[in-house]
């Protein structure tokens, strides 16, 4: 076994793990429960890790990790002339929807 990384929190650590295990990797979440004794630990020994079953998937694994944490932000430029960013659909300004096609 492989530890592959340390997760934030323990809602990351799973769907770090699921995204994982969806792509064909044989993940684990390790530490799930031991964020409650932080304070009687040092506090980056509790932190959710992410293990994977066969060493011989680390290269892949740690890909797709690293694409999973560096997703691009998504950007358009409203008719209003407000450039709205990351996941909203909506103009904050004027209230517009996003346009259908690629912005």
């Amino acid at each position: 076994m492989l530890r592959l990384t340390r997760a934030p929190n323990i809602a990351i650590a799973a769907l770090w793990a699921d995204a994982l295990q969806q792509a064909g990797f044989s993940a684990s979440v390790q530490r799930y429960y031991l964020g409650s004794v932080a304070g009687q630990l040092p506090p980056d020994q509790c932190l959710p890790e992410i293990w994977l079953t066969r060493d011989e998937d680390e290269s892949g694994a740690r890909a797709l990790l690293y694409a999973l944490q560096h997703l691009p932000q998504r950007h358009w430029l409203c008719a209003c002339g407000e450039t709205v960013e990351g996941g909203f659909e909506q103009c904050w300004r004027c209230g517009a929807d996003m346009p259908a096609g690629p912005a």
